[in-house]
């Protein structure tokens, strides 16, 4: 940006400001909306001033106390105890500002707090961007109160926000592509890697909410040795190493890895650098955007975050693109991704894909369907669904899935209850096992399921599953498998064999009693398959069915009114299994390590996708053959068809599980688990823990 550019957004800036100071003097003829854009105001011109703090000496001097009443102020009006009376809260802004306007203006409210990240940040152009945004707004209600009309016209002010995100889709596209693939100017790395960690004021620089589980993330980190330290980040660091090695792609001709965290593991992340720096890889740091361009039909957090304030704030808010969907602006996002990507091209090349921490523990949520919060139209998710897949095929095109990696570790926060610090040491011991044990174990596995037609999974107790899956031939077994030995390189810790059946002939009823997925609780979640595809579902979260089958089709199947059974795998971790009953968490283990306690089912796409042409080998030396399935084969003729850009893995827990068997041409019945208890002649070993339960 030149020295005009600038000159220009300072002028501009200097103009907003001034206007958002002058509403606090004004009257509108409808006092409710009166005092509505008050309140946003004052809120913005408070981002103006933590703007100037965030770029003064003070972000480093304030004390302790000042830091944390500033960071609880910023959070304050969306935090449970008074989000009832927020206009954040869409049944609260429908309340005073009536249906249409109060659901646009809560969502115009959600899009101003996206300014907090801007202001320590010191992005003015951000901040001044959506300044004008409420200020055109404002504008409108303001000119219709002063020539005596009450209101504007509603479909004049929903213009006025669609254009905003037309208009600005590709600079903040082309914006959150560099911070990922260009690490140029980096906030959050400064704060890893300079900040004194022993001094708990460095959390509240980033602009995040701070909760009790940051500070005391970070204390127990502070308390542990240098040794112990770096065990943990070179178990999550040599795991992106060898996700490269184990599938033959070239590491070496990589410069950049994504790393994303939560607040609280700086001093874990710093040594993860480190080592990144070790073998010739910069680390990129961004963070979770709160902002209606990135926010898609989702909750879940893309990047270095904080504690979520408030799980319903974030649910409520999903669907806000909901206001301003249509074909016209999913062309325009497209555009802008391609943009991105060839302002970026070369850099682009040169990433090697994210380094993912994420945390446990929370209480699980259920979410509240609130009528007043934005819903997508039926077109409009199935548009969504489809530009999520176009937006996955430009990505790829840049940042190629055949040459890139991944690694994924967990640990718990200190919400997980009065056992923290043992369930965090346990989750370390988890994270290490010894991996070699589990591949001679796993391997004993993968030869008696290779001679499987097909497999049989049931249930027991409260549990009615029955499923059978259809795997694929194999024409040469001396050289060919179906399952792949997974140990722990991109999926931190160890623990599972895993494939992609044959859609045809795999049918049943997928059940399990209480699952959390992607922070989510489903109470008696059950799935139908025919042919491989969910044809039913539905679960016992909500009392009206249809509010439980709209809660799975949201953010299970995305949209989509079906998807394939992407995967079948049966995990192997029994140690991590017992840990998890020993300190009833079994609920709130994430699916990263709640896969590994049982059999699992993946919905949407393989464990392949995007690769399925690689020819990946076990230990043993033998060709994976099973990296798609017939909807994964369209990418050669159709891939518009071929990819969901969705991947949900559901785990069967062992006290749930009463058979898993392989069965063969011959019939030949071919028991692996029995009641819960592994039975396969070479995995006995894998009871060992289960029978100290």
């Amino acid at each position: 940006m030149d020295l005009e550019q600038m000159e220009l957004i300072d002028s501009r800036y200097e103009l907003a400001t001034e206007r958002l100071c002058e509403i606090n003097t004004e009257e509108l003829e409808d006092k409710n909306f009166q005092a509505y854009f008050r309140f946003v105001a004052a809120f913005l011109l408070y981002m103006d001033e933590t703007y100037k703090w965030a770029a003064s000496d003070r972000i480093n001097t304030d004390s302790l106390e000042e830091m944390q009443k500033r960071n609880k102020e910023l959070y304050a009006d969306i935090l449970p105890d008074n989000y009832d009376k927020s206009y954040a809260n869409p049944v609260y802004a429908v309340a005073q500002l009536g249906e249409e306007y109060g659901r646009l203006l809560s969502s115009v409210y959600y899009e101003m707090r996206s300014l907090i990240s801007n202001a320590f940040e010191g992005q003015k152009y951000e901040m001044l961007i959506r300044m004008e945004l409420f200020l055109e707004i404002y504008g409108a209600f303001k000119s219709s109160s002063d020539d005596r009309k009450s209101l504007p016209k509603y479909e004049d002010i929903r213009q006025i926000y669609y254009w905003f995100f037309s208009d600005y889709a590709e600079e903040e596209r082309q914006l959150r592509f560099s911070q990922m693939v260009n690490p140029v100017e980096d906030y959050a790395r400064d704060i890893v890697m300079n900040s004194d960690l022993t001094d708990l004021r460095y959390l509240y620089r980033y602009g995040e909410y701070v909760s009790e589980n940051e500070l005391e993330t970070a204390r127990h980190l502070n308390s542990m040795t240098e040794e112990e330290i770096n065990k943990m980040a070179d178990t999550f660091t040599e795991g992106y190493r060898i996700g490269f090695e184990m599938t033959g792609k070239d590491i070496t001709i990589k410069k950049t890895a994504n790393i994303r965290y939560f607040l609280g593991f700086e001093r874990m992340i710093r040594k993860a650098v480190l080592n990144f720096e070790n073998i010739n890889l910069k680390s990129s740091l961004y963070r979770a955007l709160p902002s209606i361009f990135f926010v898609a039909n989702s909750t879940s957090r893309n990047g270095y975050t904080g504690a979520v304030a408030n799980h319903q704030y974030d649910y409520d808010h999903k669907d806000d693109d909901g206001l301003v969907l249509d074909g016209a602006l999913i062309t325009r996002k497209l555009e802008a991704i391609r943009s991105a990507g060839e302002k970026y091209k070369k850099e682009a090349k040169l990433f090697g894909g994210p380094a993912v921490l994420e945390v446990f523990g929370e209480k699980p949520f259920s979410p509240e369907v609130k009528k007043e919060a934005i819903h997508l139209s039926e077109s409009q998710t199935k548009a969504l669904s489809e530009y999520k897949i176009q937006a996955s095929l430009i990505t790829n095109e840049y940042i190629i899935g055949e040459e890139r990696s991944f690694t994924i570790i967990a640990f718990p926060i200190p919400e997980i209850g009065d056992d923290y610090e043992k369930i965090f040491d346990e989750t370390v011991r988890i994270n290490t096992l010894d991996y070699k044990l589990y591949q001679g174990i796993q391997q004993k596995l993968i030869d008696a399921l290779d001679k499987a037609e097909y497999c049989v999974v049931k249930g027991m107790g409260d549990n009615h599953t029955d499923m059978r899956v259809v795997l694929h031939e194999l024409r040469n077994p001396e050289k060919e498998t179906n399952f792949e030995n997974c140990v722990a390189d991109v999926n931190i810790p160890v623990g599972e064999v895993f494939t992609s059946p044959i859609l045809t002939g795999t049918n049943g009823v997928l059940h399990v009693t209480g699952v959390y997925l992607d922070g989510l609780l489903y109470k008696n979640l059950e799935i139908k398959f025919k042919d491989g595809c969910i044809s039913e579902y539905t679960c016992s979260n909500f009392d009206n069915e249809e509010d439980n089958k709209k809660y799975i089709s949201e953010n299970i199947l995305f949209g989509h009114k079906t998807l394939p059974l992407g995967e079948f795998a049966i995990g192997t971790n029994t140690t991590a299994y017992v840990v998890a009953r020993k300190y009833n968490i079994s609920d709130k283990l994430p699916i990263l390590i709640a896969e590994k306690t049982g059999p699992h089912f993946a919905v949407g796409d393989t464990c392949y996708s995007h690769e399925e042409d690689i020819i990946t080998y076990n230990p043993d030396g033998k060709s994976i053959i099973a990296r798609d399935n017939e909807i994964a084969a369209l990418r050669k003729t159709d891939p518009n068809k071929a990819y969901f850009s969705c991947h949900t893995d559901i785990t069967i827990p062992y006290n749930e599980l009463g058979e898993l068997s392989a069965v063969t041409k011959t019939g030949e019945v071919i028991t692996i688990i029995s009641n819960g208890r592994f039975v396969l002649p070479g995995t006995e070993q894998l009871n060992e823990p289960l029978d100290t339960l």
